[in-house]
């Protein structure tokens, strides 16, 4: 065995794993950060980005199909899934390329295998050819391994006709009758993709309505595009039986008290993540895990074994790419010295539907069940000449604030640019910002951003453009 000494041993390269590895590298540690599969993990590889690229090319082809009532007449739109497929893996190998070089560019070293902690300051890395090389941290070991899809027993992934968002972003063929199994964010996205692309979609959701993790009104309106563009929804069923045969598979659904069987060309499971702890010999070195998989830790994002960190989302919910990147920051800080500490009070999440969805702060739900008096301000982006410029005026924006200090609390958005917008919110949040900052702030017109201004001066009931209560 080779010996490597370090300062920091990093383990997973994805955006919790590769962010440690540069910060760690910018306050001069010696970093080594250990990736077993792709630099970029599931958010570079077959997440966040290539899903991405993916919405941006069905809403393109979406658009240019139907453009007739704007003047604009296009017959023959054609996609060609290859060349998709093509221009997508070039913007995934671009990205992971760059953050390679962004850690080593930063003094850090990649080691491509799989890593285990064997003992305090210690992880044995399995490379390619059975070479074996033991990593010694002086300072800290950082976990960053991430989650996985998670499968059912009863439907057995084969990559091609029952598959996960891991195959779904990596077709090279169109489905024709798309079944979806989960109607959760990773779920709906990838099934409007295909529906934009020609696909008959179903939906299973075990659940009383989609996109369970955010307020109703918010999840209705991407609902109501969904069924509209031909999509079905069957809320509070159950898939229990799948069977493949061919080219074709029956899917057996219990929903409203009786059985029924659905056929398509794909399933597509989308049922959540679990964490990626196991094997890792966490729990060998004193690390603690919750019930669900996930490492405990304290606000520095160390675990219950001193000088081993985790971040990312074996740390718990929510599963997101910059929740993981600003721990890495925090931990990697932490142990270098600095006064770092979760002190984080706006942690944003964007849903890539269409239209868009984004949220932040407290949720409606949240506030009724802790019994909050709040305030409420609404904007419809149907009122909004940006909107109807850009011919989309689906949505809305809603804001949350105290009722007696007017703070800001929280807020959603559904609409046209959501995953933008709310970072306002998320700084009003972070910085502590009352609704009369957002409201009295002059924003550019005509944009899609005033609606946030004209949701919180609904709520002090000021509102110029939509009536007040």
């Amino acid at each position: 065995m080779a010996n490597e000494n370090f300062d920091v041993v990093v383990i997973g390269g994805g955006p919790a794993g590769y962010v440690a590895g540069i910060r760690a590298g910018q306050l001069g540690l010696r970093v080594a950060v250990v990736e077993k599969e792709h630099m970029g993990g599931v958010c570079l590889n077959w997440g966040c980005i290539p899903s991405k690229a993916l919405i941006a090319a069905a809403n393109s082809a979406e658009r240019a199909r139907e453009s007739s009532h704007m003047g604009i007449k296009v017959s023959g739109v054609e996609v060609d899934v290859n060349k998709l497929q093509d221009w997508k893996e070039g913007i995934v190998k671009k990205l992971t390329g760059g953050v390679r070089q962004l850690v080593t560019g930063n003094g850090g070293e990649v080691f491509d295998g799989t890593a285990k902690i064997v003992g305090k300051g210690k992880v044995e890395v399995s490379q390619k050819g059975g070479k074996k090389v033991t990593l010694t941290a002086a300072k800290g070991i950082l976990v960053a391994t991430g989650s996985r899809v998670t499968e059912l027993p009863f439907l057995k992934v084969d990559g091609k006709v029952v598959i996960t968002a891991k195959e779904a972003v990596s077709l090279r063929r169109l489905p024709k009758s798309l079944i979806l199994i989960g109607g959760g964010v990773i779920g709906l996205e990838l099934g409007m993709v295909y529906q934009k692309l020609g696909a008959k979609v179903t939906v299973v959701e075990f659940l009383d309505q989609l996109l369970p993790s955010v307020d109703k009104d918010l999840a209705q309106v991407v609902t109501k595009a969904f069924t509209k563009a031909g999509g079905t929804v069957l809320t509070g069923a159950k898939a229990t039986a799948c069977t493949v045969k061919g080219s074709e598979a029956t899917v057996t659904v219990e929903h409203e008290g009786s059985s029924k069987k659905l056929t398509g060309d794909t399933v597509l499971v989308a049922v959540g993540f679990k964490p990626n702890t196991q094997g890792l010999g966490l729990e060998e070195v004193g690390a603690k895990l919750d019930e669900r998989g996930h490492v405990l830790v304290d606000k520095h994002y160390e675990t219950k074994a001193k000088g081993i960190f985790a971040v990312g989302d074996i740390a718990g919910m929510p599963y997101l790419a910059h929740k993981a990147s600003k721990e890495a920051e925090i931990a990697v800080e932490y142990i270098a010295g600095h006064a770092s500490e979760n002190d984080i009070r706006a942690m944003p999440a964007a849903i890539f539907t269409e239209p868009e969805i984004a949220t932040v702060g407290l949720s409606e739900r949240d506030a009724k069940a802790q019994k909050r008096d709040i305030k409420i301000g609404k904007f419809p982006f149907a009122a909004s000449g940006r909107a109807m410029a850009v011919d989309s005026t689906a949505g809305f924006v809603k804001v949350l604030i105290d009722a007696k200090t007017h703070e800001v609390l929280g807020a959603g958005i559904v609409g046209p640019d959501a995953s933008d917008l709310i970072a306002e919110a998320a700084l009003a949040i972070e910085m502590g910002a009352f609704a009369e900052d957002v409201a009295l702030t002059v924003h550019a017109h005509p944009t899609l951003s005033e609606g946030l201004m004209e949701a919180f001066k609904h709520a002090l009931g000021e509102a110029v453009h939509v009536m007040n209560r």
